[in-house]
């Protein structure tokens, strides 16, 4: 991964986001945003003084309509790379949680569909979600 050089990175901070991965039969759980067709991991930005974790279950209530018990909230990975829609050198850093539920995930809030998905969907997400995709397939979690 090619990041930009220190100096064009100081001014432009990185975008510190959380995030769920619901897996079940080997798919994991994704959503595409009103008005848009590429393919997002359910969460967003974390708010002032929310943890990572807290921000990815309260991302997955208001996205997916989903509520998930923090304590079953485990972390899985760090993924910083170029944000989706950003100037070049703007790196998102998405932490990334397994989440369980048995809940079925609607669309809420500014989420239009949820999908369920595996690396054959690489090529409708941005850098973010291709690398998730593709960690949780090298874990063995998805095919």
């Amino acid at each position: 991964m090619s990041r930009a050089p220190e100096s064009s990175r100081s001014a432009l901070p990185d975008i510190l986001v959380s995030a769920v991965a619901i897996v079940r039969g080997r798919q994991v759980l994704m959503v595409t945003a009103r008005g848009r067709d590429v393919l997002y991991m359910p969460g967003g930005k974390i708010d002032a003084g929310e943890t990572p974790a807290e921000a990815a279950v309260r991302e997955a209530r208001e996205e997916v309509a989903v509520e998930i018990d923090p304590a079953r909230v485990s972390p899985l990975f760090t993924v910083v790379t170029q944000a989706h829609g950003e100037p070049d050198g703007r790196l998102v850093r998405m932490h990334v949680f397994a989440a369980e539920t048995d809940e079925t995930p609607t669309p809420s809030a500014e989420v239009s569909a949820v999908h369920w998905v595996g690396t054959e969907s690489l090529d409708r997400c941005p850098p973010a979600g291709r690398e998730v995709l593709e960690r949780l397939a090298a874990a063995g979690l998805i095919d």
